[in-house]
């Protein structure tokens, strides 16, 4: 069921000892979403603990870092930035039928929690829980504003996506002169700029591992184990590579691929008007119209040979 931020609200004062799920491959927006809602609670005198499948990044240290983990047996469980809760990894078999509130922006949004809370209009998942704590007339934390802007500045791509709106704009704003203490920049900088020597080498080797099919309209990179095990790099450094699949000059659609454990995390980007939510959605996946992934399983030759042809069919 979908509500608004009054039933959001009454749901949040009124819950006990929450879990908060966040997605596996942690990115900016839900780990600063299961943070500052673990922020939130706190405020409102609720005990909660954040969860994910995946540890996250070393770069989200000034987020995550000095969060007690609360022992409690849940009586809620909050999914954020989950348009699916086959994303929640190992906690999809514990939780995945059992969360009561999900707050999340994904137009593709599975409608699997109780009540859900969805802007599909909103950057990211933050830009969400920021409107809803105003809406709750909180005042934030300062930890809990660096959570959200990081959320809102990856998930926008540093405000250059199309998700971008004039309400993300004010949003951050009015976070800039209410927090002028925080330093924001450096928040942009260590998302953006500050990479390990692994990811730099990989950097290096990308431009290189570009495959183009069907005119060039279609942009392909595939990473693998092995090469992630060679250059010495973790998961959490594979992220933000999608956009460089669509930056050749005839790209209609790219898809970054990595390999994990168990399947290949496709991630797919649209240059400018196909959607690629709705190309996903072939394939078991979904997420916004010029950003959306799928997973699958197999073989990469086989699984390049299905992407293109799901693609093709979207052409």
């Amino acid at each position: 069921m979908y509500i608004g931020f009054s039933e959001a609200e009454t749901f949040l004062r009124n819950c006990q000892d929450a879990v908060i799920i966040t997605h596996r491959n942690p990115d900016g927006d839900c780990t600063g979403a299961g943070f500052a809602m673990k922020d939130i609670l706190r405020q409102l005198g609720i005990r909660s603990r954040v969860v994910c499948h995946d540890v996250f990044p070393k770069r989200y240290d000034f987020i995550t870092e000095g969060e007690t983990e609360e022992d409690f047996e849940p009586q809620t469980i909050i999914a954020v930035d989950i348009a699916d809760n086959k994303l929640m990894g190992k906690y999809q078999e514990i939780y995945g039928d059992k969360v009561q509130l999900c707050i999340d922006h994904h137009i593709s949004n599975k409608n699997y929690a109780e009540k859900t809370l969805l802007r599909a209009d909103a950057s990211a998942a933050c830009e969400v829980i920021y409107d809803l704590a105003k809406f709750m007339g909180l005042k934030l934390s300062k930890h809990c504003v660096e959570c959200l802007y990081t959320g809102i500045t990856t998930d926008s791509g540093c405000f250059k996506y199309a998700c971008t709106t004039p309400h993300t704009h004010e949003v951050v704003a009015e976070m800039m002169r209410e927090y002028s203490d925080i330093n924001f920049t450096r928040i942009n900088r260590y998302m953006f700029d500050v990479k390990s020597a692994g990811r730099i080498r990989l950097e290096s080797r990308l431009n290189d591992m570009i495959e183009t099919y069907l005119d060039g309209k279609l942009c392909i990179i595939a990473v693998t184990k092995e090469l992630i095990e060679e250059l010495g790099i973790t998961d959490g450094e594979l992220e933000g590579f999608a956009p460089l699949t669509i930056q050749y000059e005839n790209a209609e659609v790219g898809i970054f691929i990595r390999q994990r454990a168990d399947d290949y995390k496709c991630s797919f980007r649209s240059a400018d008007e196909v959607n690629v939510s709705k190309i996903c959605e072939t394939l078991g996946g979904g997420g916004h119209a010029k950003a959306s992934g799928c997973n699958l399983s197999g073989d990469l030759d086989d699984i390049k040979k299905q992407l293109i042809e799901a693609v093709s069919k979207a052409l």
